[in-house]
């Protein structure tokens, strides 16, 4: 039988359908509107991280045979967590570090994780986690201009291409989100590289198809590295 990992976010909720340890296939919904897909299986194993829902709605929803996992400070992980503060360390962030490690064991590694928010997350060549950074993502900052403002706009990313010099307010909004957080990507990619020249970068989220081109050096986007984080963070515990 197969085994699921569901990773519920702050836009809506990712699911991962496993068989012999291989993604054979993934989807999104909306909280609340379970598909069809999972309520056709009797699953294996399990398991469910949420930055923001709750995961025992789904829980009673789904038929699992075997173990059910719900990812908290308390779950056994495949690498060494050195989060300070690990009940506050969002599901998805330990996910992805535990997917770096799978697909680069005894690597260095940065997860930029560009989302609702852009997070950087460091696993070092001893598996061992050692934390990151949390930023606001693209529609954030849009947001934010406008709803903090009197006069400035609420402007949605029309292009992919980056403007240095706005010269309306709207390509001034643009420069300012878009060039000044590709810059904020590089700075930090930069950073990390000085203190691991065998640094591995890897890109996922929704915005990682938006960065991918923009940025200097070798980046692996890996879209579904949570989900198959996820589904290590499983296997270590069944």
């Amino acid at each position: 039988m197969p085994d699921l990992a569901i990773d519920i976010g702050n836009t809506g909720t990712k699911y991962g359908i496993f068989e012999n340890d291989v993604l054979i296939k993934q989807g999104y919904f909306k909280e609340g509107d379970l598909p069809q897909d999972l309520l056709a299986y009797t699953f294996d194993n399990a398991i469910v991280a949420s930055v923001a829902g709750k995961p025992q709605t789904i829980k009673a929803r789904l038929a699992v045979s075997g173990s059910f996992v719900e990812l908290s400070a308390q779950t056994a992980l495949p690498v060494i967590n050195k989060y300070k503060t690990p009940q506050t360390l969002g599901a998805d962030r330990i996910a992805g570090a535990a997917g770096a490690h799978y697909f680069f064991p005894n690597r260095n590694c940065l997860v930029i994780d560009a989302g609702t928010c852009i997070t950087y997350d460091f696993t070092d060549n001893q598996a061992q986690y050692h934390g990151g950074a949390i930023a606001p993502g693209l529609r954030m900052k849009f947001k934010a201009l406008h709803t903090f403002t009197q006069r400035l706009p609420l402007v949605e990313q029309t292009s992919e291409n980056l403007i240095l010099t706005g010269q309306t307010t709207q390509e001034s909004i643009e420069s300012g989100v878009l060039t000044g957080t590709v810059a904020e990507l590089q700075g930090i990619i930069n950073a990390y590289t000085e203190r691991s020249p065998d640094l591995v970068v890897i890109l996922c989220g929704g915005d990682a198809g938006f960065f991918e081109s923009k940025l200097k050096g070798r980046i692996f986007v890996i879209p579904e590295l949570v989900l198959i984080g996820l589904h290590r963070i499983l296997t270590h515990n069944v």
